[in-house]
């Protein structure tokens, strides 16, 4: 089937003479008679009567036109629907994140968003399950740590930093602490991802395994935050959700020249071959939020 064929005919109809509507398109009068004498030969029917003075319909030729035209009318809608959602970011996006990302740092991403591009709609979708983006249809992912798909196409924005906090009033009461090994005398507050035994740190030169005696363990990022602020011992944070409490002094980085692991945090997206604007444009924004806030380490 040759749409070419059938659109000719349409405009041919519609402009009243093949001369005309050769003008319209731009085209020889012998290649749309060529075209519509084609079409009419793959259907087996006579759409048009011709005579020197004007074109008629058959009665055929009205039920195809009918037809043929709405068909059209639909397709140029389709066309024009997609050219401007291409021109202007719009539409739904689906985003997934970590769980423990933070609440903040996801909060300033999107008031941002929105306010450059109001007519992007977010569905945010906070889990520490590694979803297939394809099968549950999420346009893009921010993750954490290695990545383990390698059909995904990638684009670093950061590093996320765990280094150890707590708060002024819990330091003016404990024991001074002036390396990692002092870390037995205090109450850390231990984070299930990081481990149930021990944790690890390192500075520029060296690594040091600190046992835990595990008398607090929680599986809530935000849960461990907020004791830390409330002066419940040793927190062992990502430095990012903890940048606005540092700067107004609730708490405080302890062994500042100390830190835990550093995850490179990634945003991922399935390959396409054509990247639709609401999708470029969150990369963009999200590239360089996430970068001011999480920094290279």
């Amino acid at each position: 089937m040759d749409l070419n064929e059938t659109a000719v005919f349409v405009k041919v109809v519609q402009a009243g003479s093949f001369t005309a509507a050769g003008r319209q398109l731009g085209l020889p009068t012998s290649t749309i008679s060529t075209r519509v004498a084609r079409l009419e030969r793959r259907l087996g029917v006579t759409l048009l009567q011709r005579t020197t003075r004007r074109l008629s319909l058959t009665e055929l030729g009205e039920l195809y036109y009918r037809h043929a035209a709405t068909g059209l009318g639909h397709m140029l809608e389709a066309e024009a629907a997609l050219t401007a959602s291409l021109g202007e970011p719009r539409g739904r996006l689906r985003v997934t994140a970590p769980a423990d990302f933070g609440d903040a740092i996801l909060v300033c991403l999107l008031e941002r968003l929105h306010k450059a591009y109001p007519e992007i709609h977010v569905d945010l979708l906070l889990t520490d399950s590694y979803l297939d983006l394809v099968a549950e249809g999420v346009d893009v992912a921010i993750r954490a740590g290695e990545l383990r798909d390698s059909t995904l196409i990638a684009k670093r924005v950061g590093i996320a930093c765990w280094a150890l906090f707590a708060s002024p009033t819990y330091l003016d009461a404990a024991p001074p602490l002036a390396s990692p090994r002092g870390l037995r005398r205090h109450r850390c507050l231990q984070f299930t991802s990081l481990g149930k035994g021990h944790w690890t740190l390192s500075n520029r030169k060296d690594s040091l395994t600190v046992p835990m005696e595990g008398n607090l363990i929680v599986n809530d990022l935000g849960v461990i935050r907020l004791m830390t602020l409330h002066g419940q011992g040793i927190g062992l944070l990502p430095t990012y959700i903890c940048r606005e409490d540092l700067q107004a002094g609730r708490l405080v980085r302890v062994l500042p020249n100390w830190q835990a692991r550093a995850d490179p945090v990634h945003l991922v997206y399935p390959r396409q071959r054509f990247v639709p604007p609401k999708l470029r444009v969150f990369m963009e924004t999200a590239s360089l939020e996430l970068g001011g806030l999480l920094g290279e380490g």
